[in-house]
């Protein structure tokens, strides 16, 4: 998985902790661990190419069989798996200095604590031969842990990402990119001293940031 700072992905950089300030930024809707969110996610991927073009046929699977695979993985190592969302990657790669693509799928794992999950993301990163996977766990917001936001928000395409994207050099440096679900709605997982900038970079893409849903947790890249 390449690394997807606005969500799924390839150079993972330093999480930094919550820090003073970040409340200002917070939305009205503060979705913190409930029925609402599932125990953990799994963003994957079985892709091993660097995708450069937006037509390229690759971008077109549903990756019908990974979901199945990784669902047995889920089960086979003691959790529950949930609801898989099909997603549409873009992402900055400073290395080549342009725009990457890449199909991937999210996957709600229930029943599962923190090493369960880190194990399964493990498993699922070896087998699949990715740099990382990309775990988030609901947290409250107080909660020691949390160092992270998901932001989920309607109306936003993957041609729109793209653009805002090559618009914003912060935005491509500090939060790497994002993904888009097939009917439109970004999924943004940022380190909550990123949140203001998360908060700019998603109005930008004309987000109405008071109807934008907040998640507080913690994120991690497993290699």
């Amino acid at each position: 998985m390449k690394r997807l700072r606005v969500l799924v992905v390839a150079g993972v950089l330093a999480l930094g902790a919550a820090g003073a300030g970040t409340a200002q930024a917070a939305p009205a809707q503060d979705t913190a661990a409930g029925t609402a969110c599932p125990a953990g996610e799994v963003f994957a991927t079985n892709n091993t190419a660097v995708i450069t073009d937006p037509a390229d046929p690759r971008l077109k699977t549903r990756l019908a069989g990974f979901d199945r695979e990784v669902r047995g993985i889920i089960r086979a190592n003691g959790a529950w798996a949930g609801r898989s969302t099909l997603l549409d990657g873009v992402f900055w790669s400073e290395e080549q200095k342009q725009t990457t693509y890449e199909r991937s799928r999210e996957f709600d794992v229930n029943h599962v604590g923190r090493d369960g999950l880190h194990h399964i993301a493990g498993v699922i990163a070896k087998q699949y031969h990715q740099e990382s996977v990309l775990t988030f766990r609901c947290l409250p917001r107080t909660s020691p842990e949390t160092d992270a936001v998901e932001i989920q928000a309607d109306g936003v395409s993957a041609t729109r990402l793209r653009d805002a994207l090559a618009a914003d050099p912060e935005a491509r440096e500090r939060l790497g990119g994002g993904s888009v679900t097939l009917g439109g709605r970004l999924i943004l997982i940022a380190p909550l001293t990123d949140l203001p900038l998360a908060q700019r970079f998603t109005s930008r893409l004309g987000v109405d940031w008071s109807k934008a849903r907040v998640r507080y947790g913690d994120e991690e890249f497993v290699s």
